[in-house]
């Protein structure tokens, strides 16, 4: 097995720095809507969690298809901003968060609908604002759900494929991310810089699985102590 050359390290750079900037919008966007999934009883709420939850059903290059059709320079964006951001940087950012959202949200609604709504209304009775329940309540008692959120959004970004291929492309030290670098060495039949990258995802894969069981674990044990 080789060293990953300077390209597929440039790649890893690029993935980790897409995985970061994505996984840290995606707490800020998910936080509201998963709180807001948690607690209402609205009748589209159903709705909401379809739309939310069909990246998971969804194949990888249908969703990078409407992402490159809303994106490209033909797209709605480009025609209100006068630029198209496929085949970007920030283009790719934009199809990674709409590609891991439901990882994100749903860990952080479940981990706000165990907070219980006791608690809260508790805290109401004190005279405590719907603001200051929420960041000095709810939050904390979220935390692993926070941490197991941040973690599976980290991780499904790293792996993913067909949307980066289809809305980024594969331009060196620009969109071209570990997934894409894998096909390519494959493709080119460099199978052992193939297998240098594809065995670092599959230890960071295990490594994500076993933080996230222990947190789960963790979790489960102090709600029954």
């Amino acid at each position: 097995m080789t060293f990953p050359d300077a390209a597929d390290l440039a790649a890893v750079g690029i993935t980790l720095k897409l995985a970061t900037i994505s996984t840290l919008a995606l707490l800020v966007i998910a936080m509201p809507l998963a709180w807001w999934l948690a607690r209402t009883r609205a009748r589209v709420k159903v709705i909401v969690e379809a739309i939310v939850a069909l990246p998971l059903i969804l194949p990888p290059t249908v969703l990078g298809f409407y992402l490159l059709l809303a994106l490209g320079a033909n797209g709605p964006l480009a025609k209100l901003t006068g630029h198209s951001l496929a085949f970007s940087f920030t283009g790719l950012v934009a199809g990674s968060i709409v590609y891991s959202l439901p990882f994100v949200v749903q860990p952080l609604r479940d981990a706000f609908i165990a907070v219980g709504e006791e608690v809260m209304d508790a805290a109401a009775t004190l005279g405590a604002s719907p603001m200051d329940r929420f960041m000095s309540i709810a939050v904390p008692l979220a935390r692993p759900g926070f941490i197991t959120a941040a973690v599976l959004g980290f991780a499904h970004t790293v792996g993913e494929f067909g949307v980066a291929l289809m809305i980024g492309g594969s331009i060196p030290g620009q969109t071209r991310v570990v997934s894409i670098a894998i096909y390519e060495q494959v493709e080119m039949g460099r199978y052992d810089g193939a297998h240098a990258l594809a065995a670092g995802l599959i230890a960071f894969s295990f490594v994500v699985l076993v933080v996230v069981y222990t947190l789960n674990r963790n979790a489960s044990a102090v709600r029954i102590g």
